[in-house]
């Protein structure tokens, strides 16, 4: 991910969250609060695999977010697995 302050951090989340929320709607995750921490995990996930795959760090805000949503993506199908799929 690019260097980024917080509140950067948060709008990438709150960005990718909300994205991926409209892919993956889930009950179990609602909330201004829940969907930035699911949308800076996604980012984490995201990164995580874009280092493995050997994709290079993502260039600039749409890079961060198409990365985290990717990962955010990612994490509402596994949390979709364990607490089950209620669409919102």
């Amino acid at each position: 991910m690019p260097n980024m302050d917080l509140v950067g951090w948060l709008v990438v989340g709150l960005v990718a969250g909300w994205l991926s929320g409209m892919v993956v709607p889930l009950r179990a995750v609602q909330g201004c609060l829940a969907t930035i921490l699911l949308g800076v995990l996604g980012g984490l996930v995201g990164g995580y695999l874009a280092r493995e795959l050997h994709l290079g760090d993502p260039s600039g805000f749409l890079g961060a977010v198409l990365v985290a949503f990717v990962g955010a993506v990612l994490v509402r199908f596994m949390i979709g697995a364990v607490v089950g799929r209620e669409r919102a």
